[in-house]
C-alpha cells in the first residue's frame, strides 16, 4: 500500500530512528512495511526511501541502484573511503530541491535482512550515495543539511 511521504519541515523527520528488536525480525508487520516502502518508493520514482520518511520511526530502509530494491534493517556503516565525491541530490522529503553534497565514494554498510539475517556490502557509486543518505534520513538529517551549493534552491516562503 502506497503511504503518504512526509516534508520538510515536519518535524518527526528530524528524530533519530529507533532500532528494529529483534523479535520484530521476519514478521509481518517488518515485511508489510518493507513493501510499502518500496511500492511508495516506486511510485515517486525513487532511488531509496526510509521509513521515518513516511512517518514510522524505525530503522528500515530501501535501497535500490536500479537494479533490485532491497530492504534493510538496522544499517550502521562500519567502514568509509577516504575518498570521496560530489553528487547532485533530491529528496522525496524536500521536494522541488537539489544540491550538491559530498559523500564518502566508499562505504561498508551492515544490517539486517527482513528475516533477522546478518549482510554486510561495500558498495560505492550511486549505490554507497543513496545508502548514506538514507542512514541520514534514519538520524534525522536531511541532505538540506550537508548540501555545500544547492542546483534548484528552495522557493522563499510565500509572502
Amino acid at each position: 500500500m502506497e503511504m503518504t511521504v512526509l516534508t520538510d519541515p515536519q518535524p518527526t523527520l528530524r528524530h533519530r530512528s529507533v532500532e528494529v528488536a529483534a523479535s520484530d525480525f521476519g514478521s509481518e508487520r517488518i515485511k508489510k512495511l518493507a513493501d510499502d516502502l518500496i511500492e511508495t518508493m516506486n511510485v515517486e520514482n525513487g532511488c531509496g526511501i526510509a521509513a521515518p520518511q513516511v512517518g514510522v520511526n524505525e530503522r528500515v530502509i530501501i535501497v535500490d541502484p536500479g537494479d533490485d530494491a532491497t530492504a534493510y534493517v538496522n544499517p550502521v556503516i562500519v567502514d568509509r573511503s577516504f575518498k570521496t565525491t560530489m553528487s547532485e541530490e533530491g529528496c522525496l522529503s524536500v521536494p522541488g530541491v537539489w544540491g550538491m553534497v559530498k559523500r564518502n565514494r566508499n562505504v561498508t554498510v551492515r544490517a539486517f535482512d527482513l528475516d533477522g539475517n546478518p549482510v554486510e556490502k561495500t558498495v560505492d557509486g550511486l549505490h554507497a550515495i543513496i545508502f548514506q543518505h538514507e542512514i541520514d534520513h534514519l538520524d534525522g538529517i536531511l541532505f538540506i543539511d550537508r548540501v555545500e551549493k544547492f542546483t534548484r534552491p528552495p522557493k522563499p516562503p510565500a509572502l
